[in-house]
């Protein structure tokens, strides 16, 4: 059984021995930062997070060693709460690649007691992907919090109407993503995602009407409105 004082060099070469370095070329095609990459799928990487889950210290270690798939694969044996502020602001800054941000945020950070505070404060940094991050967290809290009220989600809507007038790629696509994630939880959320979308829509910034385009697209869709009146 694993402990936390589990050498990272053996889960270094678990990593190794599960790589296909054929996979590089499509990951870099798709934005990803592979300088210091292996080719280690998502689902081998979750298979191995599990045998180490809640491993503080390992987690560091992995971090420490700055390959891409030993990063995210950190995120998902960490403790949350064990995490703190100066590490999430350590890990943000490091953050080369839009699948990093994304699994840290939604593996790791969402459940941390910082989460939402992190997220308003990021979501108004001009770095790229620290500014991915903060947006990166809503959707998560949107895809992960299934007990808070409507009025928790709406909060947001001042964040992301700020935000979508960043024109930066990996930027407003978290922006849309936030945006969709909101509008998918239920109903009233839908409708006032909608909403929102609509206003987007008006605005004179490129980015926002793209963002209102292609999440009015996915919340009106047939597929989302029978999954929500299905399940409210």
């Amino acid at each position: 059984m694993p402990t936390p004082e589990t050498p990272v060099e053996q889960v270094l070469a678990e990593l190794r021995s599960v790589a296909d370095p054929t996979r590089r070329p499509g990951m870099a095609r798709v934005g990803i930062n592979v300088d210091r990459a292996l080719g280690v799928s998502i689902p081998s990487l979750r298979q191995l997070g599990r045998r180490y889950r809640t491993d503080h210290v390992l987690a560091l270690a992995l971090w420490g060693t700055e390959i891409h798939e030993a990063r995210i694969l950190a995120s998902m044996v960490d403790d949350p709460a064990e995490v703190t502020q100066n590490q999430m602001e350590d890990w943000v800054a490091d953050f080369e690649s839009w699948d990093l941000c994304d699994q840290v945020c939604s593996n790791l950070f969402d459940s941390t007691p910082f989460a939402k505070a992190k997220a308003r404060e990021w979501a108004r940094r001009p770095e790229e992907y620290v500014k991915r991050a903060g947006f990166t967290l809503i959707a998560a809290f949107a895809a992960h919090d299934h007990a808070s009220p409507n009025a928790a989600f709406t909060v947001w809507f001042p964040v992301i109407r700020r935000g979508a007038s960043d024109e930066r790629n990996y930027v407003k696509k978290a922006v849309n993503w936030a945006l969709r994630g909101i509008g998918k939880r239920n109903l009233v959320l839908n409708a006032a995602a909608i909403a929102e979308a609509e206003i987007l829509a008006a605005s004179e910034h490129p980015s926002a009407r793209w963002i209102a385009r292609d999440a009015l697209r996915e919340l009106r869709s047939d597929a989302v409105q029978d999954r929500l009146r299905i399940t409210r």
